[in-house]
């Protein structure tokens, strides 16, 4: 997919149905890969013959879908489905040679003319880009920065759940490989290293340019994260929200194919590796009218705007509820603890990064007004990016309404103060298990409303509920190093 950069963002060219196409037949497509994303946030696929697929296809939907069997979309009684491509998301897969395949990102529509499913994460995020447009913005940039981890292996056993469970990582990057060709690293040692130490570099650098040559997906950084082992972090560009999603998930999957082309493998799991860092998605997020950053005040201090704050001040209002959407894993809290660069503070500040949402503070002036935005600091990639956009547009537009000040920014490091100290400057504490984010999420769900139906925040809770109750009713191994000699 072309693109074209204006106003700082990667501004995505969109495919007419007839140019898709055209291309199909100049390029020698043979199938489409129908490509749409569940509720949970996994990536699902179905594909077609291209010499089947028509013009009606494209405008109508095609009926393939059993809506049942996807984790959180329907029940069996009702589930007849059509997956609706969108013409502007048309990407060739680089991978695919010996049969050439498209990929189309799919819409999901309920038969019969019923209209959208209101469970397709897509559908949520256009609802929160009209409801931006009601509350008299005219749009929102967004630019998710994914880290993941790259292992050269990865065993675990849990066939056999009464007799024993167990997890092997292999990385040659990483202090306990015994392969004794490489250059091992620190546990948080792995901040921007250089070659040979960096042994992805050549694995990123694939990565990126399929992601802009074929995905149309601009990136603008790459390199090695603090982690050990193979933690990666590539930056995308800004850009509307439903095409900030779309070009995450896209991310998702090719780094994860390109993984298997190098033979090894890669996860957006939040905390893989124990006392290390783990991964984060943070969030930059930005609200336009016209050609104007609506953040952005060159009178203040900071630059952040009066709409800044209080889109912070919603952040930081339902930072509790929004962690069972943008932390949505048993293993996303083995990543908010303090000590392993993870926010766990409920806080605000300018370039502060302990806190959950930070004002970047590298250039300013009115030549950089485009650049300014908040960024929150909380979200891990284990979270569905359709649902993470749409609810924090939802908070930072009930703190706009609602004119909730986020309160003092905090410029000292909150990881060094004491709970007395961070109780007396308001400081509050995210959940520290997903069950608890769930009891938050429950108690504070309004503020979604404007965009999502409560039968979708049920089923997140529900589904999430499922995996709280696995993790809960099973031993971990390290507790028989502490407690089998009690």
């Amino acid at each position: 997919m072309p693109y074209k950069v204006s106003h700082g963002k990667a501004m995505q060219i969109g495919y007419s149905p007839d140019e898709v196409f055209a291309r199909i037949q100049h390029e020698g497509i043979q199938f489409i890969d129908l490509q749409f994303t569940g509720l949970t946030g996994h990536f699902h696929h179905t594909t077609i013959s291209a010499n089947t697929f028509t013009p009606e296809q494209m405008r109508d939907g095609l009926p393939k879908l059993d809506g049942s069997s996807i984790v959180g979309f329907t029940s069996v009684e009702d589930s007849d489905l059509l997956l609706k491509p969108d013409p502007n998301t048309f990407a060739v897969i680089p991978w695919m040679t010996e049969n050439k395949t498209a990929r189309l990102l799919c819409d999901v529509y309920w038969g019969e003319n019923r209209g959208r499913l209101s469970r397709d994460p897509r559908g949520i995020a256009q609802n929160a880009e009209k409801y931006i447009k009601t509350q008299g913005f005219d749009f929102s940039t967004w630019g998710p920065e994914v880290e993941f981890f790259v292992f050269d292996k990865v065993h675990w056993d849990v066939l056999t759940p009464y007799k024993g469970q167990s997890y092997s990582i292999e990385s040659k990057e990483a202090p306990w490989s015994n392969d004794g060709d490489g250059y091992p690293m620190g546990l948080q040692e792995g901040y921007y290293p250089s070659p040979p130490s960096d042994t992805l570099t050549p694995y990123r650098n694939e990565c990126v340019n399929i992601l802009s040559k074929n995905f149309g997906i601009l990136c603008d950084n790459h390199h090695h994260e603090v982690a050990t082992a193979g933690q990666c972090e590539i930056d995308i560009m800004y850009d509307y929200m439903t095409n900030a999603a779309d070009a995450a998930q896209s991310y998702k999957y090719v780094i994860k194919n390109v993984a298997q082309k190098y033979g090894k493998v890669a996860t957006c799991m939040p905390k893989p590796i124990a006392m290390d860092a783990g991964s984060g998605m943070h969030v930059n997020v930005s609200l336009w009218k016209g050609k104007e950053n609506a953040f952005f005040d060159p009178d203040d201090d900071i630059e952040l705007s009066q709409i800044g704050r209080y889109f912070c001040g919603g952040i930081i209002n339902h930072a509790k509820a929004l962690s069972a959407i943008c932390n949505p894993t048993t293993n996303s809290y083995h990543r908010l603890v303090p000590g392993y660069e993870a926010p766990a503070y409920i806080a605000w500040s300018a370039g502060n990064r302990s806190a959950i949402v930070r004002v970047p503070k590298h250039l300013k002036g009115k030549q950089y007004s485009k650049l300014k935005r908040l960024e929150f600091r909380a979200p891990d990639p284990s979270s569905n990016p359709y649902l993470v956009f749409a609810a924090v547009t939802a908070a930072g537009m009930d703190g706009i309404k609602k004119k909730m000040d986020p309160g003092d920014q905090i410029r000292d490091d909150i990881f060094k103060m004491t709970k007395s100290d961070r109780t007396k400057r308001g400081i509050g504490v995210l959940p520290k298990s997903l069950g608890e984010a769930l009891d938050e999420l429950e108690s504070d769900r309004k503020f979604l409303n404007p965009i999502y139906t409560n039968d979708v925040i049920d089923k997140i809770i529900e589904l999430e509920r499922r995996d709280q109750r696995e993790i809960a009713i099973r031993p971990h191994p390290h507790e028989f190093y502490l407690y089998f000699d009690v």
